[in-house]
């Protein structure tokens, strides 16, 4: 294990400890992994079994939480649908997080006019709303789990860029960096060795982040049928089916929306939790 993860590791039992009520959903968003996980293992039936005679079937002994409008289980699908969701929103964070954290210390670290032109770049992107030119991305693409992670992923790339740029700017002042400077040390090294392991912590905070959004930008364009394709579940595509039949079934919508309220709400309380045990300002209010 690396430095990094290995302060990463340090820092989320840190706060587990000094925070107890962090451990529950820290607990519950372990519990969501570990559905994505083997959620297919764990479906009580097929998911994709169409069955017309339980059709928007309330919960019973067969279907604990009910049926689709095919008469499929829904607690099966609701283990499925995670998946594609997750998949999405970490391959989203991750190349946001590499391509955002690469151009913030490019315009930070880098020559004046490099810097201006990547900020004000990224100064436009941030000005159009992600679901505007999410749907005018995906749009052009055929919808699926690999377009819409690069398609989120690229948008996603700005507010990284911005953490990395503010927070390098900060590193670079500091007398370590000068000294490794007189030493002759390469600029790869500076940055390897010198600026990316002290501007980790506001990057995780920001990956947190990141990563609850894509979850609600996947689950929006899934709900609008522009995201995963039918008939592999996801929890937003679930959603835009169901109220078309709240009538039949109300609690076809409760169950998907009630999930995805609960992974975005793990997500964003551990990240805040986060972000007030790295900064020591909001540490001693």
């Amino acid at each position: 294990m690396t430095r990094p993860m290995r302060g990463i590791v340090h820092t989320l039992r840190d706060l587990a400890r000094s925070r107890p009520a962090i451990r529950l959903w820290m607990g519950v968003l372990a519990l969501i992994v570990l559905v994505a996980l083997f959620g297919p293992l764990m479906a009580p039936q097929d998911a994709f079994a169409i069955n017309p005679l339980a059709v928007l079937q309330g919960p019973s002994a067969a279907h604990p939480l009910g049926t689709d409008e095919f008469g499929r289980d829904l607690l099966s699908r609701l283990l499925i649908g995670i998946r594609p969701t997750m998949l999405v929103a970490l391959g989203a964070t991750a190349i946001a997080a590499a391509g955002g954290t690469t151009l913030g210390i490019f315009a930070a670290y880098g020559p004046n006019w490099l810097g201006t032109t990547i900020m004000r770049g990224v100064d436009v992107m941030l000005s159009f709303p992600p679901i505007l030119l999410a749907l005018l991305a995906v749009g052009f693409w055929k919808s699926g789990v690999s377009s819409l992670i690069i398609v989120i992923g690229i948008l996603y790339i700005p507010h990284f860029a911005r953490v990395a740029q503010a927070a390098t700017l900060q590193v670079v002042r500091q007398e370590f960096i000068e000294a490794e400077h007189s030493m002759g040390a390469p600029y790869r090294r500076v940055v390897a060795t010198g600026i990316l392991p002290n501007i980790l912590s506001p990057l995780v905070v920001q990956a947190t982040l990141t990563l609850a959004a894509a979850i609600l930008l996947e689950s929006g364009l899934s709900f609008l049928g522009l995201g995963i394709v039918p008939p592999e579940p996801s929890w937003g595509q679930m959603i835009g089916t169901a109220r078309g039949y709240l009538g039949q079934n109300p609690l076809y919508v409760l169950w998907p929306s009630a999930c995805l309220a609960l992974t975005v709400l793990a997500i964003n309380i551990i990240g805040d939790a986060l972000r007030d045990h790295l900064d020591p300002r909001l540490r001693q209010v």
